[in-house]
């Protein structure tokens, strides 16, 4: 009977207690909304840029129905390219740091889930020397007893109601911590094969501007012994030495520079790839070896929040801030936590676990917040500035990435002119040049005009030669700023 009484007074208890538990303070997340644009600049974009008649000048088409392949590197078509972003990708401690964040992530929530999920169990072993004044107790006809020692062997538990949903809101922000640093693993991957690949390109284009630097040197060095000969003939003033001294000079101060950005170039490429740039064995990847990608996939602006791993790092920041709401918000609740403990007590070792030695105790505790000087809600308060902030830097992301796919866009288009202008003017050149060696061989002309001629040609090439390398490394941006096809199949885990 009293059994049944216990019961019929505790089950509306316990019912009021399970439609608590149900309950979860603060807003529930929702993702924002995808970008309302249709395009990605304003006015009408061209469906691909001009073509030109040198190495790389093929005409590039924006395919809106492409997808970006994991591997998108590969679209250049070099297989000594492939191995240094596979390298990159496999020995980067860059790599590894956002890897182990991520796996600090994924403990914490594990740690945090597994204390929400279960009660805490813990196993005392205590002794203790103890005096008892039976007159400070009260008890001043009892004689007081002397020094005793006091064994104890105990389990307890304990565990705390989530009554208004405050550690599922912890977890909640623990999630989206782990996918924040998901997401920034996936953007460090992606900025990483970016750069290994921007690097290779302008390596290459160092090495190629070298070269035809280097003829440059060689042709005004010839000039300036020929007009060095005429003017000791007395056919030409020393005004015209000096000038072509002067020319000579300002070309060869372009060489250490340049050697300097190759060797810095393969320094930070080495870095790169995870080695020490005094035991790294780069391969000399040309220019030409690499190919163009003539048909770029080009996503739209609504699908760019799904598929660049910033945009989806911002939003996991405002998811949790959102759950962090709920948590200010939950302590503004009451608290009700259990605990309850069994275990043997006696003043000799060998009584710890006797027959009349055992005690126990059950307990329950509800905390209420009264008074906490505004404490409490201005917590709360802040929480909410956090998730506007969050808010406002999620759409600043946004708007970073549509302005990077943007300007990509213009860039590519700007290189492509670029490049035919680039490329027409070094056909120009190579035909003067050819002419004037015609010319000479005729005798119509002097050597000087025919090394004046070799030497605009290999200006011509250089700068077609950086024109080349521009669209190279703006294509490579293009493919980075619209997510890398880091989510589909085949990306790394």
């Amino acid at each position: 009977m009293r059994a049944a009484r216990f019961s019929r007074a505790t089950l509306p208890l316990l019912a009021m207690l399970g439609a608590l538990a149900g309950c979860t303070a603060g807003p529930d997340f929702k993702a924002p909304a995808a970008p309302r644009v249709a395009s990605y600049v304003a006015g009408s974009r061209p469906a691909r840029t001009v073509s030109a008649d040198a190495p790389g000048g093929q005409a590039q088409y924006f395919v809106s129905d492409q997808k970006i392949a994991a591997q998108w590197w590969t679209l250049f078509h070099c297989a000594a390219l492939n191995k240094l972003v596979e390298q990159a990708l496999r020995d980067s401690p860059t790599l590894a740091q956002a890897q182990a964040r991520l796996h600090q992530a994924q403990q914490a929530l594990a740690a945090q889930t597994s204390a929400f999920d279960y009660p805490s169990v813990n196993g005392t072993l205590s002794t203790a020397r103890q005096q008892i004044n039976t007159r400070a107790m009260g008890l001043g006809a009892a004689p007081n007893p002397g020094p005793f020692t006091l064994y104890n062997a105990s389990v307890g538990v304990s565990y705390t109601l989530d009554l208004f949903g405050a550690q599922r809101r912890a977890l909640e922000a623990l999630r989206a911590a782990l996918d924040y640093q998901r997401f920034e693993l996936a953007a460090a991957r992606l900025t990483l094969a970016a750069n290994v690949v921007t690097a290779v390109v302008r390596e290459a284009s160092l090495r190629d501007q070298l070269r035809a630097t280097t003829t440059i040197v060689d042709a005004q060095r010839s000039q300036l012994r020929i007009t060095e000969g005429r003017h000791r003939l007395g056919a030409v003033p020393e005004l015209d030495v000096i000038a072509q001294r002067n020319q000579l000079a300002q070309t060869e101060a372009t060489l250490p520079g340049l050697r300097q950005q190759l060797a810095q170039t393969r320094h930070l490429l080495a870095v790169y790839l995870g080695v020490p740039p005094g035991a790294a064995h780069l391969p000399d990847i040309e220019l030409v070896e690499l190919r163009l990608p003539t048909r770029l996939p080009l996503s739209l602006p609504s699908e760019l929040a799904r598929q660049r791993p910033d945009i989806q790092a911002a939003e996991a920041l405002l998811h949790q801030a959102s759950a962090n709401v709920g948590v200010a918000t939950a302590s503004l609740y009451p608290h009700v936590s259990l605990s309850a403990s069994l275990g043997s007590e006696a003043t000799g070792l060998r009584d710890v676990f006797g027959p009349a030695s055992g005690v126990w105790n059950l307990g329950a505790a509800l905390t209420q917040p009264l008074f906490h000087g505004g404490e409490l809600r201005a917590r709360r308060r802040e929480a909410v500035a956090a998730y506007d902030q969050a808010a406002a830097a999620y759409r600043q992301t946004v708007l970073a990435g549509l302005q990077n796919v943007a300007d990509t866009l213009r860039a590519l288009q700007a290189d492509a002119q670029a490049l035919q202008a680039r490329a027409d003017a070094a056909a120009q050149a190579e035909r003067t040049y050819r002419i004037t060696q015609g010319q000479y061989r005729a005798g119509g002309l002097s050597y000087l005009a025919v090394l004046d001629a070799q030497q605009r040609l290999a200006q011509a090439r250089l700068a077609r030669i950086q024109a080349t390398a521009q669209r190279y490394a703006d294509s490579a941006a293009l493919l980075q700023a619209l997510g890398g096809g880091w989510w589909a199949p085949g990306a790394p885990d």
